[in-house]
Parts: structure tokens; sequence; C-alpha cells
């Protein structure tokens, strides 16, 4: 199997899922600059779609750990040549993940004031806030459809189709996002943040018929949910919920680091909002990376190949630090323009700049950690990821949160605690992966 550790193959896998992976950001950062430049309470609806992203992500990542478990379960038995023992699991992982959804959109519909109020939003920002999330959730149950499929797609080896789905996505919404905000004189009224929202649920249902076209053409995994439960659902059910405690963790940190830039004010709210969709942007370009791990370290594992999964390991850490590398130097050139795409508010821009260089130098550390988090999703590790998420964002990023905002670091405060979380996540994953193959490769 050692051709399938190649730069070539790794690429293969991974440039078509850093290309897919950069749909859900790009979304959210289009509608970040098109919101952020329309003429009618441009910093409030920013900082509302802000809001509303973070609380989405929340939702999105708790209940889309979906497609890692799928693609766990489907690559190893792929790589033990078993896989027609397993081509039931993905539709009824499907059926059990959208049903959850709908009661997703039962549960936080009529509440969507109380929540939005969680995170310090008032006035104005909170009725925007409210106005895009009670739209924009309609979309949930087509997002985590979508999410399934790509990872059906990614334990069979093929990240190709999940790239043509989001491309076709991306480029349906941000047409939209474009004509619904700003309208179209004398056809279609100017719906502001309403509009993205309307563009977000329609390139989101077109993605779900895209997902259904793909998997029914070109594979030959049903969607037709068949009775009784494959006996991996048990399995898959448990990686969900060490997942989903896991995800739950991820975005407490997610949560206070909004509340905090929430109770500064609108330009700090605004400024983050900018920010940490750069952030979310980067974490995606380098998921490509990770998702390559995700799918070949489970399918070695399947395989037990231990020696050709430590090279796989060595070579993901030297592309990780490189393309972290690459994105911060990158981000350094465009500096001042990155900020000017989003807002002409120069309260905004200020605070923004203030930060953003601490965003580019977390790449590389980023790089690490969300390229091992990949490879332990592969190797069916999902208890190992709970704990070490729990512990890097209660001992780690909430203390040192809650200090420098004593010492009134502000936003600054902010990206230094989730600096020190990233690099809390990353180091002990790599030293854990090494403890248990090198020994393993060893008596290979």
């Amino acid at each position: 199997m050692s051709n399938i550790i190649s730069l070539k193959h790794i690429n293969k896998l991974a440039i078509p899922a850093l290309i897919s992976g950069v749909s859900e950001p790009i979304l959210s950062l289009t509608d970040a600059a098109i919101i952020g430049n329309i003429e009618l309470n441009a910093t409030e609806s920013l900082a509302a779609v802000g809001i509303v992203s973070t609380f989405l992500s929340m939702l999105i990542w708790v209940l889309g750990q979906t497609r890692s478990a799928i693609s766990s379960i489907v690559s190893q038995y792929l790589g033990a040549g078993k896989i027609e023992a397993i081509k039931n699991l993905p539709a009824q992982a499907m059926f059990i993940i959208t049903s959850l959804s709908v009661l997703i959109i039962v549960c936080t519909y009529p509440f969507a004031s109380a929540i939005f109020k969680l995170y310090n939003a008032s006035e104005l920002i909170l009725q925007l806030s409210i106005d895009y999330y009670q739209i924009r959730v309609f979309g949930f149950p087509f997002t985590l459809f979508t999410i399934a499929v790509f990872g059906t797609f990614r334990g069979l080896q093929n990240t190709y189709y999940p790239m043509l789905i989001a491309i076709i996505g991306t480029a349906v919404n941000v047409v939209l996002n474009v004509v619904l905000v700003y309208g179209i004189e004398g056809f279609i009224p100017a719906l502001n943040v309403k509009g993205a929202a309307y563009a977000s649920v329609i390139a989101q249902f077109v993605m779900a018929v895209c997902s259904v076209f793909f998997l029914l053409k070109k594979t030959n995994i049903p969607l037709w949910v068949k009775f009784p439960f494959h006996p991996e659902i048990k399995t898959f059910v448990l990686m969900i919920l060490n997942l989903f405690v896991r995800t739950l963790a991820l975005n407490v940190t997610l949560y206070f680091a909004t509340r905090f830039a929430t109770a500064y004010g609108p330009e700090f709210i605004a400024a983050y909002t900018i920010a940490i969709n750069l952030w979310f942007l980067g974490a995606f370009l380098i998921d490509g990376y990770a998702s390559a791990g995700n799918i070949l370290s489970g399918k070695l594992l399947g395989a037990r190949d231990y020696k050709n999964l430590i090279s796989l390991s060595n070579k993901l850490i030297v592309y990780g630090v490189l393309i972290g590398i690459s994105i911060g130097l990158l981000g350094a050139l465009l500096y001042y323009p990155v900020g000017d795409l989003f807002t002409n508010d120069p309260l905004v821009l200020k605070e923004f700049y203030n930060i953003f260089w601490l965003v580019l130098l977390m790449q590389p550390l980023c790089a690490l950690a969300f390229i091992f988090d990949g490879v332990f999703k592969g190797l069916g590790r999902m208890r190992f990821l709970r704990n070490l998420l729990l512990v890097a964002t209660f001992t780690v990023f909430l203390p040192i949160l809650f200090v420098l905002d004593a010492f009134d670091y502000k936003l600054l405060g902010i990206f230094i605690a989730l600096t020190f979380w990233i690099i809390a996540r990353g180091i002990p994953l790599i030293v854990k992966f090494r403890k248990i193959f090198i020994p393993l490769a060893q008596k290979n």
C-alpha cells in the first residue's frame, strides 16, 4: 500500500477535499462581505450574521460529526476488503441525523430571541439575529444530509464528487447573495440580512439534491433505509456521542469568545466576526489534508499497515506546517486589503487589524492540530479526542480568557486564549499517535 501515501495520492484526496471543505466558510464569508457593505445598519447586520453563524456552526459541528463517523467505519471496512458488508449503514445514519435536525428546528425556532440574548445580543442586533436565524435554520437538514453523503464518499476514498457538489452550492450562494441582499431595481427588493439567509437555504437545498444524484449515480450505496439497523450502528452512535460531547466543548470555546466580543461593543463583535470567519477559512483550507489523513488512516488501520500509517503521519506533519506558513504569509501580504473587503467602518477596521496578525501566526499550529484531529477520527479514537478537547477548553482556554479579560485585553485576549487552546489540542495528539503506532509498526 506504499503508493497510497505518496504525495500524488495524498493530494488527489486532499485538494478536492480542501475545495469542498472551504465551501462552508466561504458561504459565511460571502454573507459577511456582502452584509458588511449594505447601506442600512451594516455594522449591526454584520454583528448579527456573526452571532448566528457561531450558533449555527455549533449545531452543524455537533451533528455534522456524522461525516467523520461514517468515513471512519466505511474506510476501515474498505481497507479490510469487506465493503459490501457496510453498504446499508450510510442510509441509516442519514435517517438518524436528518431526523435529529428536524427536532432541532422545532426546539430552537420559537426560542431564537432567548438563544441570542445569551450571546449578549440586544436591540437592533438581536432583532436582525432573529430574522436571519429563523430563515437560515431551514437549511439545516439539507446541510446535515449533504455532510453525511460527503462522509460516505470519503470512506470510499473519493473526494472528487463532494468537491463538485460544494462548488455548485457555493456558486449558487454567491450569486443569490448579491441578488437577494442588494436586490434588482424594479424586479427584486433589497432584502438585506433576510436575503443572505434565503440565499444560504437555497444553496443548501441545491447541494442536497446534487448529493442524492451523485451518490446514486456513482456508487452502489442505496439511500432507501432498510431495517433492522446494521450492527455497526452501535459503533456509529458511540462515535457520535463522543464527538457530540467533544463538539459541545469546542462550542463552549466559541460561545464564550463570541459572548465576550459582543459585550465589548458593536465594532468589536463586527471585527471578531471578520477575524473568526477568516480563521475558519484557514482551518478549512488545512482541512483538505486533515481529510486525507482521516480517509487514509482508516483504510491503513483496517489493513493493519502500521508502517505506512507512521509514514503517512510524518508526511502530513511536513505538509501541514508548510500549508500553515503559506496561509500566514499570504494573509500578511494582503493584510490591509482583506479588512477593506469586509467593511469600511474605521472603528471595526481598527479592531480587526489589532488581532489579524495573531490569526495568521496561529496557522501552522492550527494545521498540526486539525490534521491529527482528522487522523484520530479516521482511526475511530473519538474518546481520546473528546477528553482532550474537554481539557483544552476548561483548563486552558477559559482560564486564560477570563484572566486576559480582567486585564482589558479584549479581542486580543480572545485570540491569545485561542492560540493556547490550539496548542493544547495539537501537541498531545502527535505524542499519543506516535506512542501507540511506532511500537506496532516496529512489530509489523
